[in-house]
């Protein structure tokens, strides 16, 4: 609606730009999260698989049936070139404006795109032009802390009964405004990943990639005894949740950390080890207590790759994550190649069979599962004009 009618009013050329420079951006970042939900990976070969209907205008002429996912890659680029072209600022004055486009935040999510699309020297470019711009990291030694503490009572009426104290970071504190989130300094462009149950889950994988004495997102984020805030309370269960804001949001949006790791990525996969490895020990200075282990280092491509990669797991869990499955199942590399299996009970479409015995569920590379159904509320209010996945 903005690109339809900003060309048709009155006002400064310069807020007409910046207007289109927003929406550009948005649609981009809005078609990129969710070809990369609902389609399958962008591939050669998979180039003519169903991709998104493609809405460009508000008329209710305009077709809705799905387009090829070529189609839709094609659309997103061309708004990422459009959105580029902008020239406002992430920083006006003292104010960090992360919440519209700016040179700053589309660089950073073009950068984003075009590592997913395996084109390293546009990911490093986008990523340079970004950190250029604005590259303040939050630094955990001395702005991250503790918040109010979460006091419970576990086994309550047995002999086990106790009081539990559950450490949260002051990120953790504030639920009914956006004051802390708005006030994260690393942001580039404010997006959040929300959970509706209030528990990110991490594996124990996860939870053993991390340096749980000296690294202080392990700390803060990684609460111990979650579970007991979750209910887990009688019988008594302990695990940890992962924490950022409140207990559903986590940042999303294209990051200054974010800018390091794909930064660091790309050089390792163009052989450039050993500036990969200051691209992502300057994150690490603001993430680890100072000490020996806050560098690391590699001896090959293939280590600096892996190095990487933990290290995106380790500062973006549960937000780049599937992304990143994808692509690596997808890339000029085999070595990065995933294969998932969850262990769980079996299930039906409207109980878990919790007194049977546990089985693997895989998701193994070029299966087509790696697209997410169609809700079927878009199946139905198209009239069947959108098709649901094959599998």
């Amino acid at each position: 609606m903005a690109l339809d009618y900003v060309d048709k009013v009155t006002g400064p050329d310069a807020d007409k730009a910046a207007i289109k420079a927003d929406a550009h951006l948005i649609r981009a970042y809005s078609y990129w999260e969710l070809a990369n939900t609902y389609c399958l990976p962008y591939t050669d070969a998979n180039k003519n698989e169903a991709g998104l209907p493609i809405k460009l205008s508000t008329s209710f002429e305009e077709p809705f049936v799905r387009q090829p996912l070529s189609k839709v890659y094609e659309l997103i680029e061309s708004d990422i070139t459009e959105a580029l072209k902008t020239t406002v600022p992430l920083q006006q004055g003292a104010q960090v404006r992360h919440w519209r486009a700016s040179k700053a935040g589309v660089n950073g999510f073009a950068a984003r795109y075009y590592l997913n699309r395996n084109n390293y020297a546009k990911a490093i470019t986008h990523a340079n032009a970004a950190l250029a711009e604005y590259s303040t990291l939050v630094d955990y030694n001395s702005e991250m802390r503790y918040g109010r503490d979460g006091v419970l009572t576990i086994d309550a009426g047995t002999p086990q009964q106790q009081s539990v104290t559950i450490k949260f970071p002051y990120t953790h504190d504030n639920q009914s405004d956006f004051t802390d989130m708005l006030g994260w300094k690393e942001f580039l462009y404010f997006r959040m990943l929300n959970h509706e149950s209030w528990w990110y889950i991490p594996s124990q994988n996860l939870l053993n990639l991390y340096d749980q004495t000296n690294d202080l997102r392990y700390r803060y984020h990684i609460v111990e005894g979650y579970s007991y805030d979750r209910g887990l309370a009688k019988p008594s269960y302990n695990y940890p949740g992962y924490i950022f804001f409140f207990k559903d949001r986590i940042p999303s949006g294209p990051t200054v950390a974010e800018m390091y790791l794909i930064k660091a990525e790309a050089l390792a996969r163009t052989n450039d080890v050993d500036g990969a490895m200051t691209a992502v020990n300057t994150l690490r200075a603001k993430r680890m207590l100072p000490g020996a282990w806050v560098n690391i280092s590699a001896i090959n491509k293939d280590d600096a790759i892996k190095k990487v990669a933990e290290e995106r797991r380790r500062e973006m869990p549960f937000v780049q994550r599937w992304y990143d499955l994808r692509r690596y199942n997808n890339n000029e590399d085999p070595n990065d190649d995933v294969n998932l299996s969850k262990t769980f009970y079996p299930y039906t479409n409207s109980a878990v069979l919790s007194t049977q015995p546990v089985q693997s569920y895989t998701l193994p590379k070029g299966s087509r599962r790696w697209a997410a159904p169609l809700p079927r509320t878009e199946i139905i209010s198209s009239d069947g004009v959108i098709e649901q996945n094959t599998y």
